[in-house]
Formats: C-alpha cells, structure tokens, sequence
C-alpha cells in the first residue's frame, strides 16, 4: 500500500504571525437628516455619557449641511474633548464652537428665497434636540 501524506500543514522559517488585520475604516462621527421644508439637519454620533445624538445645526440645504460637516470635521482636534464634556463650562464651549461654524457657512454661502431664516433654523435645532433628549429615557427603560 501507499503511503497517505500527512495533512498537517508544513512548516515555514521566519515568524510565527498571521497577516496584519486590516484596520477597518472609522465610522463618520457626523451624519445628516432630512427635516421640515427641505431644510437638512446635522448630528453627532452620541458619545461618552450622552445618550441622544448632538443636533450641530439646521441647515437649509444639503451643499450647506455637508460644508457644515466639512468644518466641523477640520475644527474636530478641538470640538472631539468637548463632546465628551459634561461640564456647564465644556458645554458652553461646545455650543459656542458649534453656533460660530454654522453662522460662518451660512455668511459664505448664503441660502435660496424660500427657505428657512436663520432664526427659524435655530429655532429647529433646538426643537429637534429637545425631542431628541426627551426619547432618551424612553429608550433607556425598553
């Protein structure tokens, strides 16, 4: 009879590690949604000790929301701490660097007739993230 090889793998000189894993690419802390009359809002992945996701601005189109986005992401060595802050001071700050980003791109690139004011903008965010922290607890208890 022949004799069967054995099915062991064979062994090979040099180190004894697998390939490297390939780092998967990071999620966008920032995402966008549309909301009332055409208008799109963006947030921020919750993070830290926040359960609901940051409103960052109401913006009257998607060009507008993604130049946000775009901002946000070159300012993020400064806002990324303070999104993690639970202090009064630390939200200030946060709220402080998010309202001069959205009055900037909204200076540079002004919106179309018809749509949302900038106070009616303001008046969305802070609606919308009102809402947002008030489903909070809801999902915490299911």
């Amino acid at each position: 009879m022949a004799r069967q090889r054995s099915r062991s793998p064979k062994k090979r000189g040099g180190s004894r590690r697998g390939r490297p894993q390939a780092r998967k690419p990071a999620t966008p802390a920032y995402y966008l949604q549309p909301a009332k009359r055409g208008a799109v809002v963006v947030l921020h992945k919750p993070v830290g000790n926040r359960a609901t996701p940051k409103v960052c601005g109401v913006m009257p189109s998607r060009e507008h929301a993604q130049t946000l986005m775009d901002q946000l992401l070159r300012a993020e060595g400064a806002v990324r701490d303070l999104f993690y802050e639970a202090t009064d001071d630390g939200i200030e700050a946060l709220e402080a660097v998010l309202l001069a980003t959205w009055t900037s791109v909204l200076e540079r690139m002004p919106s179309d007739e018809g749509a949302l004011t900038p106070a009616e903008m303001a008046t969305e965010r802070e609606r919308i993230q009102r809402e947002l922290d008030a489903r909070a607890p809801q999902r915490a208890a299911s």
